[in-house]
């Protein structure tokens, strides 16, 4: 599905604008560019999950291939150096390129020979392996691997002065202990005969960090060459790791990483419905999923799991967990990770809140989130769906009534329920709290004070869930569908007769916001709307009309004096435009449920999740980017895989497919 010749491969602008990522499950992964350029700080053959999922530490930044063959040398890498030169071009003896799963292939052109490299990670460990193959030539090759390391957090970029690794030789390859105190690490392939070196390459230039207005170059270390030769035919591996000693056998490991995507391919399968069959771009959103649910063990707990948010910096989230849980894991046919999710993050609930986020150092979890725990409901609701587990439910129900019980009474940064009306208000000077969440020093982009939809639908929807929490659990549920019904009745406040459709928020500092924004989708796209089918399909309508991008839902509507349709510059300009016209992936699902609710028309719901499909080959290989700008071409930016953008898409696909 997602190949490429020279095309693509020979033009220096396409090749390392699209980007590749594999992971390991616990946190860590590798990531670089079709071409081989470093366009980015978070690139790099190993960055390790040191403490699980966090941690997360720059190791090897590349290797230099070159390749010796009948009297021809090749080097099959690039660079691009200060001053914006490229040296040496590899990418020109680049045939093709493809993903098998979400292992990248690369096919390098010397003369007649062939050589095949592919690169993914073990599964629960820091290691990446390499592989290198001779799949056609007169005689053998010879390569050499020029080792290029670094040891920083992923976030920085390094300057090499005066700054001294230890390095020494170990069987079949070297090993590099950083300073004292540092995790070694090791560079290993059967055969390989190491020889070892102390060179820093000075000035490796990053195009997309220069782009973001961020430092933009770095140092890495040459700590020496690994040199294998191939008998046409032959292969061999080179792994990447944390593990002493690190697992060598390079066959075994390609069988375990296709063992494990093909049983995620099976658990797809046996959630559609019968007679049918998921196209190769769902299949590859299946596959994708994967790569975002890993381990994050506790004291208590060595089996708790979460959510990376995104790729490459973002760490687990609370709010992204919960919205991307449903479409990670019970809509891909394993439920069982959603369990381990929910029961991991219930030990985190703190006055009735989840967490909004881990920080990467692991200082004490940040509670800024008025929308997490309200997606904690709809996650626990959708797995018992899935599943019908009252265990569980039994388990966490007294959890949840806990949160309504804080969320009623009050809890931080003015969450509370109004006894008004029953419906929540949050918000104080200062704090972002919806997912709209961009801050600029002090500046609060869009504060969204006061009574906000998607809030209140989440509200409604937790309250309803409740009720049929309790009654499966054989308690009153009598209560709880008398406080959903109340705020069903005060819901119609949100209607804004004069547009057409909702308020974004009302009852804030200024009144009611009438900006046109996408978060009303979510009164129609939840289980239970508390709009009226003429209302819901005026929602809808209003978000096709002004709304509605290929690939998502723009965050605010042209023509309003806030827009911004581009998403550029520096970091404070992009946060800028965060959420103020950018288009927002993980929107597309719930926009894609609405129109279903409202229309009943499968073929045309699903036709709105149909650019997708193009999209997994055009930034992210095989994933779907965190946001888009919001004028055309709609260029995708932010993240190259973002959780809850592959999450809503992929459920919104099956469940369309699941209601025809």
């Amino acid at each position: 599905m997602l190949e490429w010749g020279r095309e693509i491969c020979g033009d220096l602008a396409a090749a390392e604008s699209r980007e590749w990522l594999v992971t390991n499950g616990i946190g860590g992964f590798a990531s670089g560019t079709v071409a081989g350029l470093l366009t980015r700080r978070y690139h790099g053959l190993l960055v390790a999950a040191l403490q699980p999922p966090l941690g997360r530490t720059l190791l090897v930044a590349k290797i230099d291939d070159t390749v010796d063959y009948d009297g021809l040398r090749r080097p099959l890498f690039s660079n691009r150096w200060a001053g914006g030169g490229v040296d040496p071009h590899g990418y020109r003896e680049l045939e093709s390129f493809r993903l098998e799963g979400t292992t990248p292939v690369w096919v390098y052109a010397v003369a007649d020979a062939l050589v095949e490299k592919r690169i993914w990670m073990e599964q629960g460990a820091n290691a990446t392996y390499l592989r290198y193959c001779l799949r056609r030539g007169t005689a053998p090759v010879t390569l050499e691997l020029k080792l290029l390391v670094n040891y920083r957090d992923y976030h920085g970029c390094t300057r090499g002065d005066g700054w001294r690794m230890g390095v020494e030789a170990v069987a079949d390859g070297l090993q590099v202990t950083a300073f004292d105190g540092a995790r070694p690490f090791l560079a290993r392939a059967r055969g390989a005969d190491p020889q070892l070196a102390h060179d820093w390459h000075r000035g490796f230039l990053l195009a997309r960090e220069q782009d973001r207005g961020l430092d933009c170059q770095e140092d890495h270390l040459s700590v020496g060459v690994l040199r294998l030769t191939l008998a046409p035919g032959a292969a061999a591996t080179v792994v990447l790791s944390t593990d002493v000693p690190p697992l060598l056998d390079g066959e075994a490991a390609w069988r375990r990483r296709q063992a494990h995507e093909e049983q995620l391919l099976e658990r797809l399968h046996r959630v559609q419905p019968a007679g049918t069959t998921a196209p190769p771009w769902i299949r590859q959103l299946a596959l994708a999923a994967d790569q975002f649910v890993v381990r994050r063990p506790l004291a208590d707990d060595p089996d708790g799991m979460t959510v990376i948010a995104g790729y490459h910096w973002f760490g687990d989230w609370g709010r992204d967990t919960m919205i991307s849980l449903p479409g990670l894991t019970t809509a891909a046919g394993r439920p069982e990770l959603a369990a381990r999710i929910l029961t991991t993050f219930a030990r985190f609930v703190d006055q009735g809140m989840l967490p909004n986020r881990f920080p990467d150092a692991g200082e004490v979890p940040e509670y800024n989130t008025v929308d997490a725990t309200l997606w904690y409901f709809e996650a626990i609701r959708d797995y018992h769906a899935a599943t019908g587990d009252d265990a569980l439910l039994t388990r966490l129900f007294p959890v949840l009534e806990d949160i309504v019980q804080w969320h009623r009474r009050g809890t931080r940064y003015g969450i509370g329920e109004d006894p008004a009306d029953s419906l929540l208000r949050s918000g104080e000077a200062g704090v972002q709290l919806t997912w709209m969440d961009a801050k600029v020093g002090d500046w609060v982009v869009t504060p969204r004070t006061g009574k906000a939809i998607e809030i209140n639908a989440l509200w409604y929807n937790a309250l309803r869930a409740m009720a049929f929490f309790a009654g499966r659990l054989g308690r009153p549920a009598a209560p709880w569908q008398a406080l959903a019904e109340r705020v069903r009745a005060s819901f119609d406040r949100f209607w804004n007769p004069a547009a057409g459709y909702c308020y974004d928020v009302i009852d804030g500092p200024g009144g009611h916001e009438g900006g046109l924004r996408p978060n009303q989708i979510f009164a129609v796209s939840l289980p239970e709307s508390p709009l009226s089918t003429d209302r819901q399909r005026g929602v809808v309508d209003a978000c096709s009309r002004h709304l509605l991008a290929s690939y998502g839902l723009r965050s605010l509507a042209p023509g309003d004096p806030q827009y911004i349709g581009r998403y550029r510059g520096g970091s404070a300009e992009r946060d800028g435009a965060y959420h103020q016209g950018t288009v927002w992936g993980w929107l597309a699902g719930p926009f894609a449920l609405a129109h279903l609710r409202v229309y009943g028309e499968p073929d045309a719901a699903q036709a709105l999740l149909a650019p997708m499909a193009h999209h997994l080959a055009d930034y992210g290989v095989g994933s779907i980017a965190e946001i888009f700008e919001a004028d055309a071409p709609l260029a995708p930016c932010g993240c190259i895989a973002q959780a809850w953008s592959v999450a809503e898409t992929l459920r919104a696909w099956l469940e369309i497919e699941r209601r025809r």
